[in-house]
């Protein structure tokens, strides 16, 4: 299967006139499942959609964005794997001298909040199509938040980007949704149903009329309250920590000067073992567009080009770590299937974090503040599949390695 189109030229060789989505990303185009763009492309393609992509257009010009036309669905936005900000810049606020998912690991190829400025780059040309923005840019920002970078607390990205709606954790379902909804010829204004999403409205009664269905909504404290009340910014983060578990999780809103109201749907459910399994199946090229060669590639797929996804998630939801807030936290395992049987297609791996797939099986254990739980009481044992699976690699594994040049770690094979 071939990459994705990148030209205008490639989409007409298709046979197409118009993409039914176009995705606008800060990274690279790497067709790899480690890479979220990847995954939701050929998710879209895998369920009849025509996405092209638009990877690390040229911000200071509006024609960029331009590659495709006017998609027949809507634009998705993403600023790749990283927060772009957390890409450029250190902690100390220092700048970073690479970036691991660009040409040669060159600085510059993409701005500081990505998602913001890709978006009002399609506004000034498309007034009226409809932006899906997700990743984990937008993700962790899809609430009135603490900006580290400016100090303050800002306005939900889906304010300030101008999108319509945020695709927000693990994308596979809320985005084939969403698609599905465009596609039946449903507004993207009136796309307010789907789990794992975010919009907003300045109808105040469908939030709060219990008889029109908002029973168990939540209100968040106003975003004007939490920006001169640290107390009440401190309640506002708890409370969407509490509803970041699927299954017990409640729509929540956030009001904007009493008159707009951003809506967080709860989170997507998760993918059970089968579709994991299906996702990683997908025809991905396992590695970045041939037009980067020349450029000195993708340093990023170096680590990954050979990983297979065991697990995703954790259970942990630990106070300094943000993944329960971007991906709702729990566990879900790949099967013993398609995933794997690339093993024995490539003859090898490089990483398929074994430590983190020791906690499948404790993805009961929810909201844990290590190590206040006793560990006994946390993590049941699930070694066995852990221990069973490195072993469907052939000792021959090495091979194909050897082949790509490629040396995990510096040590020879």
């Amino acid at each position: 299967m071939p990459f994705l189109p990148v030209t205008r030229k490639e989409m007409e060789d298709e046979g197409l006139s118009q993409m039914d989505f176009v995705y606008v990303c800060g990274d690279a185009y790497v067709d790899h499942p480690s890479f979220g763009a990847a995954i939701i492309s050929r998710v879209l393609e895998a369920h009849g959609y025509h996405v092209g992509m638009i990877c690390q257009p040229d911000w200071r010009n509006p024609e960029s964005i331009d590659v495709f036309g006017e998609p027949r669905l809507g634009f998705l936005v993403s600023s790749g794997n990283m927060d772009s900000m957390v890409n450029h810049y250190t902690v100390a606020g220092k700048h970073r001298h690479e970036d691991a998912y660009s040409p040669n690991g060159e600085t510059g190829h993409r701005p500081d909040r990505a998602v913001i400025v890709y978006c009002n780059l399609i506004r000034r040309k498309y007034k009226k199509t409809p932006i899906v923005i997700g990743g984990i840019e937008a993700s962790l920002r899809r609430m009135g938040h603490y900006d580290y970078w400016s100090d303050s607390v800002r306005r939900s990205i889906l304010l300030e980007s101008g999108a319509d709606l945020i695709s927000y954790g693990m994308g596979e379902h809320s985005i084939v949704e969403i698609a599905d909804a465009l596609a039946g010829g449903l507004r993207v204004q009136d796309i307010t149903f789907i789990r794992g999403t975010v919009y907003k409205t300045r109808d105040l009664a469908s939030l709060t009329d219990e008889a029109a269905g908002a029973e168990g909504t939540v209100r968040l404290p106003d975003f004007e309250t939490i920006c001169q009340d640290k107390h009440a910014f401190a309640d506002s983060v708890r409370i969407q920590y509490e509803n970041t578990d699927p299954f017990s999780a409640h729509r929540m809103f956030e009001a904007y000067d009493g008159k707009t109201f951003v809506v967080q749907n709860p989170p997507s459910m998760p993918l059970t073992q089968m579709e994991m399994d299906d996702v990683y199946a997908l025809p991905y090229m396992r590695d970045y567009h041939p037009m980067y060669r020349r450029l000195g590639g993708i340093p990023a797929i170096r680590e990954v080009k050979f990983s297979l996804t065991s697990n995703r998630g954790c259970f942990g939801g630990c106070n300094f770590c943000a993944l329960t807030f971007h991906d709702s936290g729990g566990g879900q395992r790949d099967d013993e299937g398609p995933g794997f049987q690339g093993v024995h297609q490539r003859r090898g791996w490089a990483d398929r974090g074994i430590p983190g797939a020791s906690m499948q099986s404790a993805a009961k254990a929810r909201r844990l503040c290590i190590p206040a739980v006793p560990v006994s009481e946390a993590l049941p044992e699930s070694r066995g599949r852990s221990q069973r699976l490195p072993r469907a690699a052939p000792r021959a594994a090495t091979a194909s390695r050897r082949e790509e040049g490629f040396c995990p770690l510096g040590i020879p094979v």
